[in-house]
């Protein structure tokens, strides 16, 4: 059976040593979240903090830090909860192997919340003040809760069976938020709260939403997971948690979990919106400040022994790769059901998830064609790009599982090399142009709007992949350091760049039909050619988190034919810094000292990192 409550939860990670206690104090500015930062880089414990500066709640993080301790959160449900997803892919077989399924029916049970009259939850009540103010990196505007657990009902139909349950931004304080009295409620396009509002917006009446910090671990991985319509998070929370999820509802407010640790009640103004942010995010650079939804605040909830949980994101690999790693355990065998012809799609984490996606479908639209060429998989590229937060793609590279059976989408460096073998620039780029984009992702022209790129390889190989840099080689002005990345990868150091300048052009127009540079079929320009290729990462990371599409994507040898873009020689990508960038997130230096304290001979920290 699963934990009842975050309580629960902790005590049990103590007992087991999957969980270090410290209980000098520290401070909710930069300092925990350096801490947890360092301590999920180290492969660490989960970390529960008794003494937080300005506040009397304790506070713990990286309770899924690792693969293995968020399966063993969820040890007791994992296995009943994938007998679900196989009946799902394949309904036929509760009847081949009934004595597999015999557990199904309880599951089943308890994906239906149930509501109640009191709990824990409604013991007492506090001020945001009183909450942790914690502040991630030193450009954020204020204090943010990083593992909000954001419940609205659709105003045209309320109750549970039509709730949602998601993971978005809730600022704390700053800007020009009244104190004690509002939030910033910042969510991303394709959420679904976004429904709830904008039904609420039709029908000129205020959106009552809670903010719901800890409860059961279930509820956080819940809120997360990509759900089909139809299927509340609430109903997920129950299978994945082991128990119904119990809700409970003042009088004339919203439902909330019964054992959640906090809730944040209040309602959003359909008329009124403040600037949000900056935020460190998950992509490894600040979101900057926006208008967004104010929450205004009417009642703060807590249990008796709250805890508040939190994490901290940044450049990937963070904490929340976990949450990526865990989603595809639980979903992954679902994909081939959703989109026919499809095998595996990957959302490349190192690449800040949204800008580069990898796909795995069928070629088998022509058998007995002599050539063959992306026909099959270009269709599913299309459905893909049609699936709800997979339509925030930038990169869509996706090649025929029948070139190679064998090839693990995971392995990212061999699925780049089998598409690069394959791919022909004349014919395989696909762009799709003045269209939407992830909301934290500065690369495009405007908040949610950018461009996107499918690229399809299909059939033999159409050339071997160089490895070294090619003798010969000679570089337009201002361009330097040609590294090879990876077979067939070559990165440029490009001079800054510079707003209207036609620099990247002229380079790829630089180069004649014999340069030597034309072996490579992928060059990409960037700041710092060493940096890029020093690791895979880093690689993924530059390319994917710093272009645009439409607007970075060159080649040499490019032509338009019939209103279609392709290339004869190498594809260059520019993923320089633009001035349109937002700033990518760096360490305090001082901050940073205070932590390597903590792990000294002697400190709290010694040996976790």
């Amino acid at each position: 059976m699963g934990y009842r409550s975050l309580a629960e939860c902790v005590l049990d990670l103590r007992k087991t040593d999957r969980l270090i206690v410290v209980d000098e104090e520290v401070d909710p500015y930069l300092e925990v979240a350096a801490i947890q930062r360092r301590v999920y880089q180290a492969g660490g414990p989960a970390v529960y903090f008794t003494r937080v500066k300005g506040t009397p709640f304790p506070m713990v993080g990286n309770l899924f830090g690792t693969l293995e301790r968020a399966r063993y959160l969820f040890r007791d449900t994992l296995d009943a909860v994938a007998r679900l997803v196989e009946l799902k892919v394949d309904p036929s077989a509760g009847m081949k192997r009934p004595w597999r399924y015999r557990g199904v029916p309880l599951t089943a049970l308890r994906l239906l919340p149930k509501r109640g009259r009191r709990g824990p939850i409604l013991d007492h009540e506090t001020l945001l003040s009183q909450l942790p103010a914690l502040t991630s990196w030193p450009g954020d505007g204020g204090p943010f809760v990083t593992l909000p657990l954001v419940y609205s009902e659709d105003p045209d139909r309320p109750g549970l069976a039509r709730s949602n349950l998601g993971m978005y931004r809730v600022q704390l304080a700053g800007n020009a938020y009244e104190r004690n009295e509002e939030v910033g409620l910042h969510y991303q396009i394709h959420r679904g709260i976004g429904v709830h509002h904008a039904a609420a917006i039709r029908r000129g009446e205020r959106l009552r939403v809670n903010v719901v910090v800890g409860g059961p671990p279930a509820l956080t991985v819940a809120a997360v997971m990509p759900l089909p319509e139809g299927l509340p998070e609430l109903a997920f929370a129950g299978a994945l948690g082991g128990r119904r999820v119990r809700m409970v509802a003042p009088e004339g407010r919203l439902a909330m979990p019964a054992e959640a640790d906090f809730v944040i009640s209040g309602y959003i103004d359909p008329d009124v919106r403040k600037p949000e942010g900056p935020f460190g995010d998950h992509l490894g650079y600040y979101s900057l400040a926006h208008d967004f939804p104010v929450l205004k605040v009417e009642r703060v909830y807590h249990r008796e022994g709250a805890i508040w949980p939190f994490t901290s994101v940044g450049r990937p690999p963070q904490e929340d790769t976990t949450f990526g790693e865990l989603i595809h355990d639980l979903t992954g065998p679902i994909i081939p059901t959703v989109i026919p012809g499809l095998h595996a799609v990957h959302a490349v984490d190192a690449a800040g998830v949204h800008p580069l996606l990898l796909a795995v479908a069928s070629e088998r639209y022509v058998p007995y064609a002599e050539v063959r060429r992306p026909q099959e998989i270009l269709t599913v590229a299309n459905a893909i790009l049609g699936q709800g937060q997979l339509s925030l793609a930038k990169f869509l590279l996706i090649v025929a599982r029948e070139d190679d059976p064998e090839l693990d989408i995971h392995d990212i460096a061999a699925f780049l090399r089998h598409l690069l073998e394959r791919i022909d620039w004349r014919r395989d780029l696909h762009f799709q142009t003045q269209t939407t984009m992830d909301t934290l992702d500065y690369s495009g022209h405007g908040l949610n709007q950018g461009s996107k790129v499918v690229m399809a390889a299909a059939g033999p190989k159409l050339r071997e992949l160089p490895r070294e840099r090619p003798t010969g080689l000679s570089l337009p002005e201002g361009f330097r350091d040609p590294c090879p990345v990876m077979p067939g990868v070559l990165a440029v150091t490009g001079p800054n760049f510079e707003p209207g300048a036609t620099r990247i052009e002229a380079f790829a127009d630089s180069f004649g039909p014999d340069d030597p540079i034309r072996a490579f079929p992928l060059i990409v320009v960037v700041d710092d050619a060493e940096f890029t290729a020093r690791t895979l990462n880093n690689f993924l990371w530059v390319v994917f988190t710093r272009s645009n599409p439409a607007a970075d994507v060159h080649g040499v040898g490019w032509f338009v034919r019939d209103k279609h873009w392709g290339c004869t020689g190498p594809l260059v990508i520019d993923a320089r810094i633009k001035p349109h960038h937002a700033p990518p997130l760096v360490d305090d230096p001082e901050i940073e000292k205070r932590v390597d304290r903590l792990a000294a001979p002697g400190g709290p920290l010694h040996g976790v990192y």
